[in-house]
């Protein structure tokens, strides 16, 4: 068994080129399951008896791991490596186990972005002026690409999507192309196109109509990990919180207009959620603020109890 990790872990380096950091969280990972396969069966494991691990080993093993109060993550990562370490001795050594094909990953709790102070996003402004001192024009690039996702509630890849003929003309609505293709309407702000202007008067290249209005110090659009990499830097130079983030501006929005009184349809519609559902989770809207729309929206919710 130790030789046949021992290859794994050759091919997690060498192929796969893991980092080492990674490749030791999966022999981990195997040896735990290793482990555990032992006491549940046991006797000592060889690869044949891996062949034999049925679906109710497998089960009782993510059992053991929640009684032993690992968090789901963790324990989906390790059921991955698990099944990475299988597929490897299938192709290797012949070793094939349908069973744990059939084993579902526990389910992942979305974590939520949190809302950044107004204190924070100034101070964004500041730090990004400083850090891009020797080139302005970067700098007003970020504060444009911030002030557009914070005012308008944009994903960080739509806010990227858009073109100088956009904006050009400061409508009062921007055409907006989310997720699923679909289109919707965005309104904004005076601030928002102030900051634009100040940029696009500063930026070296990409005046045409057609190209990206973000563009990058080599010319070329402007990609997410770009815009990421700028947040994080900003983030390390103020020493900002870890959930400072593009995500984070669009959650700042969100709850601004909900605690401002938006009601969650107004809200959906800006955001580009497909379903309600999505909106609510969100913006953290507890059950009493949605029984109290519900009650106010749903027609039979006026209808007395007696007709």
């Amino acid at each position: 068994m130790n030789e046949a990790i021992a290859d794994f872990i050759t091919y997690l380096t060498q192929t796969k080129h893991y980092s080492a950091h990674t490749v030791v969280g999966y022999e981990t990972d195997i040896r735990g399951f290793i482990r555990f396969f032992e006491n549940f069966s046991g006797a000592d494991v060889g690869l044949q008896n891996l062949a034999a691990a049925d679906t109710i080993c497998f089960r009782a093993y993510l059992a053991d791991r929640q009684r032993n109060g690992l968090i789901p993550k963790s324990t989906a990562r390790a059921l991955s490596a698990v099944r990475a370490f299988y597929k490897f001795l299938g192709r290797q050594h012949g070793i094939k186990n349908s069973a744990i094909d059939l084993i579902s990953a526990p389910k992942i709790p979305k974590k939520l972005s949190k809302a950044i102070s107004t204190d924070n996003v100034a101070n964004i402004h500041d730090a990004l002026m400083q850090l891009d001192a020797d080139q302005p024009w970067i700098g007003a690039r970020d504060w444009a690409l911030v002030v557009l996702i914070f005012g308008c509630g944009l994903r960080i890849s739509e806010a990227l999507a858009l073109r100088n003929r956009d904006v050009a003309a400061r409508p009062d609505t921007l055409r907006i192309l989310g997720k699923g293709n679909k289109e919707r309407l965005v309104p904004v702000l005076p601030a928002v196109y102030d900051a634009l202007e100040k940029y696009t008067a500063l930026r070296p290249f990409g005046a045409g109509g057609d190209d990206a209005l973000f563009r990058s110090v080599r010319g070329l659009p402007m990609s997410p990990r770009m815009a990421q990499k700028s947040i994080e830097s900003v983030r390390k130079y103020l020493q900002l919180p870890d959930y400072v983030t593009p995500h984070a501006l669009r959650h700042t929005f969100a709850t601004a207009l909900l605690a401002d009184g938006a009601d969650l349809r107004t809200l959906q519609e800006l955001l580009g959620h497909s379903s309600l559902s999505t909106t609510q989770l969100y913006t953290r809207v507890n059950m009493a603020e949605i029984s109290a729309i519900y009650s106010a929206a749903h027609p039979r919710a006026h209808i007395n109890d007696d007709e």
